[in-house]
């Protein structure tokens, strides 16, 4: 039963390094200290631990003798997890506290840093760190851990020294770039929302609100297609009482945010005129708005056109700024897709990625929106719980992401996206649903930059293409294209 066990904690082990390296080829060497920055998805396995038999343990990261951890891990589970940091003591250092062993020679002191949850952001200083669950039901968890490695962790160096000679790297320029877009002005209950336009169905539009912000917008004629019960409503005055609206006057008004949990950044615009000889005055709400048009005040022209319209700032909240503002080529997704919210210039400065679309063509795209609730976390976005309602939806689009094969700035650590739409068609939309693609072979791995690309090579059963589904929920990106350099 021993050699069992033993083998198991290797296996582990070297995994673990494994995993360490592949996550991350950003370490930053400063002496004894060693820089570690990755995103993963882990699977659990049975916890090799003497008496943890019953358990799952998802190891994040190894125990190395000699060596310490230190850094933050933000992290969410399809199952009630707690954090385990493991602790070098000798025999003599028991007394009495929590242990972890896979035999008799090598214990380490166990620290639960949280109650059983889901989800959850923590720091840790130690030897290792794992998702630990009581049950023996497997579970999946995603990760994103910043910080260091202290020490010499000879094994984990020499291992990353061999995956860099073995896996080619992509070498693109201006992968991130920055891309300010204006914000607008507009109302949810009283509260001020600062929010941002990307996408319209309407060419009109379009060429309206591209105009006033000084800012071209995309055209997405499949967005009229997406179902009204997945739209929210946004009200524009033509006129009335001048102010900060996209027609001069009131500030537009929406009928919901982030707050809710029916928030979704597609809205369908009805524009509200003011009949003659009425008082007019400033409305705060979608409600008031609907009560002076039942009672003949105001008239609404239903349009039928869906803008794109994500909030950055809300009453109760915003969305995550980064905490390094430095823009490069190699960059984590995780921590923030925005690196400044200017309220004084009402500008918004996002991290655009560079991608292509199916032809090959390259684009640029940022991330506004996500659902499940976990990568929208990790990413620093907000969920729109509502988006999971499209996922079989024709509108919208398929979005490729790589799981391994040539190392490279996507948002896995590999080659960088490619969306099933092309420029040169009418055929966008801004919501995509996102695939895995996974080459049997890494050692095989070729730069794939079309849709035919990866048509072949799966036809060819060199890679593996799936739908993701991170907690086993389903993946949808509101991911609008942008012009950086317009």
């Amino acid at each position: 039963m021993k050699k069992i066990i033993i083998i198991l904690i290797i296996g582990i082990f070297v995994t673990g390094i494994v995993s360490v390296s592949t996550f991350s080829d950003q370490y930053v060497d400063a002496g004894s200290t060693k820089k570690v920055h990755f995103t993963q998805t882990i699977t659990s396995s049975q916890d090799p631990g003497l008496g943890h038999e019953d358990h799952q343990l998802a190891l994040v990261l190894s125990p190395n003798e000699g060596t310490i951890y230190d850094g933050s891990m933000t992290f969410t589970s399809s199952e009630l997890v707690n954090v385990i940091v493991l602790h070098e003591i000798s025999q003599n250092d028991v007394n009495g506290q929590e242990t972890w062993a896979v035999n008799e020679s090598k214990i380490y002191g166990l620290s639960l840093l949280n109650p059983e949850k889901k989800s959850g952001s923590i720091e840790f200083t130690g030897a290792g760190v794992a998702l630990h669950s009581t049950n023996s039901k497997e579970f999946t968890t995603t990760v994103s851990v910043d910080g260091w490695i202290r020490g010499q962790p000879t094994q984990v160096l020499e291992q990353k020294l061999e995956f860099q000679k073995e896996d080619p790297s992509l070498l693109l320029s201006r992968t991130n770039v920055s891309m300010e877009i204006p914000m607008h002005k507009g109302m949810h209950n009283g509260n001020e929302i600062l929010y941002i336009i990307t996408d319209t169905s309407d060419e009109d539009y379009a060429n309206i609100i591209s105009e006033k912000q000084e800012l071209n917008i995309q055209l997405s004629k499949s967005l009229k297609n997406i179902p009204e019960n997945n739209l929210q409503k946004i009200f524009l005055f033509k006129n009335g009482i001048k102010g900060d609206g996209i027609f001069g006057f009131q500030t537009d008004i929406f009928s919901n945010t982030p707050e809710q949990s029916g928030y979704t950044p597609l809205g369908s615009i009805i524009e509200v005129t003011w009949k003659s000889g009425q008082k007019e005055i400033i409305f705060e709400s979608a409600a008031d708005i609907i009560d002076a048009e039942q009672s003949g005040r105001i008239k609404f022209n239903e349009t039928n056109v869906v803008v794109n319209t994500p909030q950055i700032k809300w009453s109760g909240g915003q969305m995550t700024e980064r905490s390094d503002k430095q823009i490069s080529n190699k960059m984590s997704f995780s921590g923030g897709q925005i690196t400044e919210i200017n309220e004084d210039e009402l500008i918004v400065t996002f991290v655009a990625h560079r991608s292509w679309d199916s032809t090959g063509k390259t684009i640029y795209y940022i991330i506004t929106d996500v659902t499940p609730i976990g990568p929208s976390k990790l990413m620093g976005v907000k969920h729109s719980q509502s988006m999971s309602d499209l996922l079989t939806h024709s509108s919208i689009i398929d979005q490729y992401q790589f799981k391994n094969g040539i190392i490279g700035s996507g948002s896995l650590d590999f080659q960088p996206e490619i969306f099933n739409f092309s420029l040169d068609e009418e055929n966008y939309n801004p919501i995509s649903k996102i695939y895995l693609v996974e080459w049997h072979d890494p050692k095989t791995a070729q730069i794939l930059q079309t849709k035919s690309d990866i048509d072949s090579f799966h036809n060819d059963d060199q890679i593996t293409v799936s739908i993701a589904r991170p907690s086993n929920s389903e993946y949808i990106i509101n991911s609008p294209i942008v012009d950086p350099f317009q």
